[in-house]
């Protein structure tokens, strides 16, 4: 069985009212063919983190990683070429971002939050990442949710990003059944 080559977006571009501005929730999920546990165990990996991470066009290095809830980690998203068309928000080239583990519930659930290194006010605020594989039949669907998106990150580009981490997340769960 093969999982499914799309990503299913759901309430992209959802605005909640935060502190009195309006600040957007963008989900992603797909099925994906291995089991709840070596999804979650990918989600706490460092090595693992930076194969199926980072989106398309991008590479990734981690800097320092404790997954346990309170624990920390620091990350580079670095684009691939020079010639990538987003400049990234720490510099030209590189999405530098900081995070903490703010719940592990094994199988379940995994929320981060996280904030980019950044000059630039469009990409300042905390923003919560909530990782949540469910086990279907077949396998687990992963749903991703990122509440407080920084406005400096497009509706379209968030959208293809998710999608990209997700099929790569597949890709790597897949290929590595006990990761």
């Amino acid at each position: 069985m093969t999982a499914p080559d799309t990503c299913r977006t759901a309430q992209f571009g959802r605005f909640v009212m935060t502190n009195g501005s309006l600040r957007r929730t963008d989900s992603a999920e797909r099925v994906i063919v291995a089991s709840a546990q070596v999804v979650y165990l990918a989600l706490l990996d460092p090595k693992a983190v930076t194969r199926w991470l980072p989106p398309e066009g991008m590479t990734g290095h981690v800097h320092a990683f404790e997954a346990k809830e309170g624990g920390r980690y620091r990350m580079a998203l670095v684009y691939d070429k020079s010639e990538h068309g987003n400049r990234g928000k720490t510099s030209d080239e590189t999405d530098i971002v900081e995070g903490r583990f703010v719940e592990l519930r094994p199988n379940e659930r995994v929320v981060q939050q996280v904030e980019f290194e950044s000059e630039d006010p469009a990409f300042a605020g905390i923003m919560t990442i909530t990782w949540a594989p469910e086990t279907i039949s077949g396998g687990t669907r992963v749903r991703v949710t990122c509440a407080n998106v920084p406005e400096g990150i497009s509706r379209e580009d968030h959208e293809a990003g998710l999608s990209s981490t997700l099929a790569n997340l597949a890709g790597f769960t897949e290929r590595n059944p006990r990761a």
